[in-house]
């Protein structure tokens, strides 16, 4: 887990500072009609940490195989509205909403790290398993639609 801890921690410096090389205009523009801009992007991490801060210590208490419930990404970005928000604030919320996820994760025992979710169809990953991916899908969307990096 010092791993993933790790590399939180090094997205949470990296990627404000990152944001505040861009233009406004560069991060409030939509690649297409129906793509998010780079504001919504990191809205929808927002989001993504939202709910999935709720798994990780659901997950620990709850009846075990803890079944995930889904959430529509698409209107959690409409409905919260991140377009229209200033950067400063959606990052302020995303660095916030990560640092209690790593303090949530320091602190979890690693017996619990096997616990089994469902994550849909039956299909089941332990506790461990949901963090990293995680990790992984904010990565990808960092990497791909913010830094447009390979």
């Amino acid at each position: 887990m010092q791993n993933i801890i790790d590399q939180l921690n090094g997205w949470i410096k990296k990627v404000p500072i990152e944001f505040r090389q861009m233009s406004e205009l560069e991060i409030s523009q939509r690649p297409a009609p129906q793509k998010w801009s780079k504001k919504e992007v990191l809205g929808h991490l927002c989001d993504s940490a939202i709910n999935n801060l709720q798994r990780f210590i659901k997950i620990q208490y709850e009846k075990e195989p803890f079944v995930l419930t889904p959430y529509n990404q698409v209107e959690w970005v409409k409905i919260q509205g991140y377009q229209e928000l200033q950067i400063d604030e959606i990052l302020d919320l995303w660095v916030s909403l990560n640092k209690k996820i790593i303090n949530v994760i320091k602190k979890i025992p690693n017996e619990k790290l096997a616990l089994q979710c469902d994550i849909g169809s039956n299909e089941l990953m332990t506790l461990q398993w949901l963090i990293q991916d995680y990790l992984e899908h904010m990565e990808h969307h960092i990497k791909k639609q913010i830094l447009l990096a390979d």
